[in-house]
């Protein structure tokens, strides 16, 4: 997902933005017309890049929020280019992590901390929306059989189309 920010505070994340997306448990592959589409349509809403393309939000299934290599490689495959980008990922459970990267000067690194604000409306939270939202985005591949996933009323969990869960396929 693209976090969407106040220009008064490009680190604030007032709403995300989900682009089409074929994803396994350890890959995504963004669907190039959807995110220049993305980028069209926030533009139009008087966005710039800074507010809507510099965070970058995912999830992992586990309980570590640590970013992996493939993490690691999208991160700067896809947000290499603008002068700062932030990486974002929730793990299950709620554990999470956020990295500032500036690629401008002699560049760093830095580590954020994370602090949710209830006191600010997040159309997002909305459990219904955003499954919604999740079902129209996200293909899910199985990486053994490359067919589809359905999404189960659990996020992390996946749903084959025999209807069989990762867990109960992998102790068979």
């Amino acid at each position: 997902m693209f976090g969407i920010t106040s220009p008064d505070d490009l680190l604030l994340i007032e709403s995300v933005a989900m682009v089409q997306q074929i994803c396994t448990p350890v890959t995504v592959s963004f669907d190039d017309a959807a995110v220049a589409d993305y980028f069209d349509d926030q533009i139009d809403e008087g966005h710039t890049p800074e507010t809507c393309g510099r965070i970058w939000l995912h999830t992992h299934p586990g309980s570590s929020p640590l970013p992996s290599g493939t993490d690691e490689e999208t991160f700067q495959r896809a947000f290499g280019s603008p002068d700062w980008a932030v990486m974002f990922i929730v793990a299950r459970g709620g554990a999470t992590y956020a990295r500032l990267r500036m690629n401008v000067g002699p560049g760093c690194n830095k580590r954020l901390a994370v602090e949710v604000d209830y006191d600010t409306e997040f159309p997002e939270a909305d459990q219904d929306l955003w499954e919604s939202e999740y079902e129209a985005a996200v293909t899910v591949h199985d990486p053994f059989t490359r067919r589809p996933r359905t999404l189960s009323s659990d996020p992390f969990e996946w749903r084959d189309d025999t209807g069989w869960s990762e867990s109960e396929w992998v102790a068979s």
